[in-house]
């Protein structure tokens, strides 16, 4: 059989239903050819292809012949084969799946990088062990980030509490993960805005993109909270003006302490860099603002405190209410098939559409209105010293 018609048959697990009935019988033709195929590339081209076909969907019914072909799989002289037959087997809702993989996890001599794709094969299949799991693994440095990732997908009432416990040691990137889980619920949200109002979480270390975030679960209690410790952007177009002018005159007006290019590119990465990369560093959500005409006070200005005013597409933010009440925000990256992915500051999310209960496309940026109200006189001045730079700096000395 030549690896055209194997395509083929890949190609019919991509079609939307309800086209898709001959699926059973192409899946079943794929695995009757893995059967007889003992070459572990043209395994692997099949298993990929069958993986990426089944992308964020959970408890497939096993195609015909599965359970023979997946032991013959499992002792492929390729670690790749052997890994995607059991992510393939996961996701036709083995149990036996499951529990190897949970071993390999919880096993602290396994290779970090084996005990992190279990983890993420865990966390695709929504495992019921998985929120206790998680939350041990918040204590483990090799898994920690990835731990508080994945705790968004499955909610419990000691998740909050637990990555609330840890806040104040992590660093600046697994604050960034902690802040995007606690954001995406509703619970959580309560969360960590009563942390806000303790004090243990400072408001002002709140990025842009996790504001956005809270305000997509459209609860009067936290905006009422946000617009306290965040502050409240007038939306009329005058008002923005003004706005812009007012700021133009502060930014423009010479003072005798002069700027702090490393504390701007501080206040740059806790701010912006989740989504705009700079000098080839940050995300890629947003555009890439290397190139552009940072040097233009009015240029930079109208970006900031106005940024839904001109939106490319390829930027438009887009809101996924999953059924399970998880709210994710950013920018869809691919819609075909069965599912959708959605590129997060915190990285890709692939979820099935039988999952999803609305996906809201918005007429605005990810970056929120009202950004300069979480910066006092001495930190805006930094920030758009270093953004209107021309080189690199250092950040500042710990």
């Amino acid at each position: 059989m030549n690896r055209l018609f194997i395509l083929l048959l890949v190609g019919l697990l991509w079609l939307p239903m309800p086209s898709r009935a001959q699926d059973a019988e192409a899946l079943g033709a794929l695995v009757g050819v893995l059967k007889d195929v003992d070459d572990p590339a043209f395994q692997l081209d099949i298993l990929k292809g069958i993986a990426d076909a089944l992308k964020g969907q959970r408890n497939v019914k096993p195609p015909k012949g599965w359970a023979e072909v997946a032991p013959k799989l499992a002792k492929s002289s390729k670690a790749e084969v052997r890994q995607l037959a059991q992510q393939l087997s996961l996701t036709f809702g083995s149990k036996d799946a499951l529990a190897a993989l949970r071993k390999v996890l919880q096993d602290a001599k396994a290779k970090p990088a084996d005990r992190r794709k279990a983890l993420a094969s865990l966390i695709d299949a929504r495992d019921k062990q998985l929120p206790g799991v998680l939350q041990g693994l918040l204590n483990d440095p090799a898994l920690r980030r990835d731990a508080l990732r994945g705790l968004g997908a499955v909610e419990d009432a000691k998740t909050a509490p637990a990555i609330l416990k840890i806040y104040a040691k992590l660093d600046t990137a697994g604050r960034r993960d902690a802040l995007t889980t606690l954001a995406s619920r509703v619970s959580y949200a309560k969360a960590l805005m009563g942390a806000v109002a303790a004090g243990s979480v400072k408001a002002n270390t709140l990025p842009a993109d996790t504001v956005r975030q809270l305000r997509a679960l459209g609860q009067k209690e936290i905006n009422a909270q946000l617009d306290k410790v965040w502050g409240v952007s007038r939306s009329t177009p005058e008002a923005k003006l003004a706005e812009i002018a007012k700021y133009k005159k502060l930014l423009s007006t010479r003072i005798s302490v002069p700027d702090n290019l490393s504390n701007g590119r501080a206040l740059y990465q806790r701010t912006c860099a989740q989504c705009h990369k700079l000098y080839g560093e940050g995300g890629e959500i947003g555009p890439d603002i290397t190139g552009s005409n940072r040097n233009n006070l009015d240029y930079l200005l109208q970006n900031i405190i106005d940024p839904n005013a001109d939106i490319p597409n390829d930027y438009r933010t887009t809101i996924v209410r999953l059924k399970d009440k998880r709210v994710l925000v950013g920018v869809i990256r691919q819609s075909e098939g069965q599912s959708v992915t959605l590129a997060t500051v915190t990285g890709s999310v692939t979820v099935a559409k039988s999952d999803v209960e609305a996906i809201e496309p918005q007429n605005f940026s990810m970056m929120p209105e009202g950004l300069v109200l979480a910066f006092n006189e001495r930190e805006l001045r930094d920030l758009v010293a270093y953004l209107r730079g021309t080189r690199q700096v250092p950040l500042p000395k710990e």
